[in-house]
């Protein structure tokens, strides 16, 4: 299992042979290849890494997690900044699939994106893989090796640190990449032990991430209701669960969906959609950014389904709503 260890100084990666797991263990694979971005894969390692130190397994039990780095041909692979990781080399051990596979960002994903013994094996292990992550450039390794028909697997995409498109700092990159691996966490091994790995890795940012139960007592139904609102409003970039937001809220669901709508006027669903509308339109509206782009970063997923949000909701295209917008402003 990789292991990463942070210190002021540098970063220490080492590497020890693959143990024997409990079929309980969640297998997570992280797919590297020579020019990859260092930055995103190491959050999501260390991001794992103490999600194992803090659940506590008993002496002789398995971490709840066993984290691969994986290439094609295994050894050791340099990452863009010349640094250089030992990894597994791609062969039938790893045709069961994963729980969630990542697959790094990094300019060497265009010379990945071509090689087919790579993409081979990934429109294989496609239909017994729960969930694929893409960082960056990433996703052009997935959108290579084409279409799956699993209809249950989860596929996002996290903008990298090597993507000029999009305009994120190294900072939101890495935000990106934790966000995603504690996404995993939580729904495994529960929000308090989530909200401790997000503490420990990246201090003050747990409670955007990670909703946790408010304390009882001390908010009136009012108070939650506003506060689960906050949340979704935070977090409308990525997606969002009415459980999530009822737990906020620290409530149960069906308590949250009949206070939420008497205290809102809309349903959180309804809410939560016109807040991505409105970022929507303030990105239309501020900025050049191509619509697809757009509509990821407001959460609606892609261009289709924003142009669709926006002819049912406003009788335009987005193209339609930025032009007459500008129009506007100028008159």
């Amino acid at each position: 299992m990789p292991q990463m260890h942070l210190d002021t100084a540098r970063i220490t990666w080492l590497h020890t042979p693959t143990l024997n797991v409990r079929t309980a263990a969640r297998r997570i694979g992280i797919l590297l290849f020579d020019g990859f971005w260092l930055l995103g894969p190491g959050t999501v390692v260390e991001m794992f890494q103490s999600a194992n130190e803090l659940s506590g397994s008993r002496a002789g039990e398995e971490p709840p997690y066993e984290v691969q780095f994986l290439s094609m041909d295994g050894g050791s692979v340099a990452s863009s900044s010349s640094a250089r990781i030992w990894t597994d080399r791609i062969d039938t051990r790893f045709g069961s699939g994963f729980d969630v596979l990542f697959i790094a960002g990094g300019y060497g994903a265009h010379a990945a994106a071509r090689d087919e013994r790579l993409l081979g094996w990934l429109r294989a292990v496609q239909a017994r893989t729960r969930a694929i992550e893409t960082i960056g450039e990433g996703r052009l390794v997935l959108e290579a090796a084409g279409p799956t028909d699993h209809d249950g697997l989860q596929m996002n995409r996290y903008p990298g640190g090597a993507s000029s498109e999009a305009a994120l700092s190294a900072s939101n990159d890495r935000h990106d990449c934790a966000r995603a691996a504690l996404m995993f966490i939580k729904r495994d091994l529960g929000a308090e032990l989530a909200r401790s790995v997000a503490d420990r890795v990246m201090p003050g940012m747990a409670a955007t991430w990670v909703p946790l139960p408010a304390e009882g007592g001390t908010l009136s139904v009012a108070e939650k209701i506003r506060a689960a609102a906050r949340w979704m409003e935070a977090n409308c970039d990525r997606p969002v669960s009415v459980a999530d937001a009822a737990q906020v809220a620290a409530m149960s669901e069906r308590n949250f969906l009949r206070r939420f709508k008497h205290e809102m006027q809309v349903t959180p669903s309804d809410y939560l959609l016109q807040v991505r509308l409105r970022i929507a339109c303030n990105f239309l509206t501020e900025t050049e950014l191509p619509v697809d782009k757009i509509a990821r970063r407001s959460g609606t997923g892609n261009g289709d389904r924003l142009a669709k949000i926006f002819r049912k909701r406003m009788a335009l295209s987005p193209t339609e709503y930025r032009a007459r917008s500008r129009v506007a402003n100028e008159a």
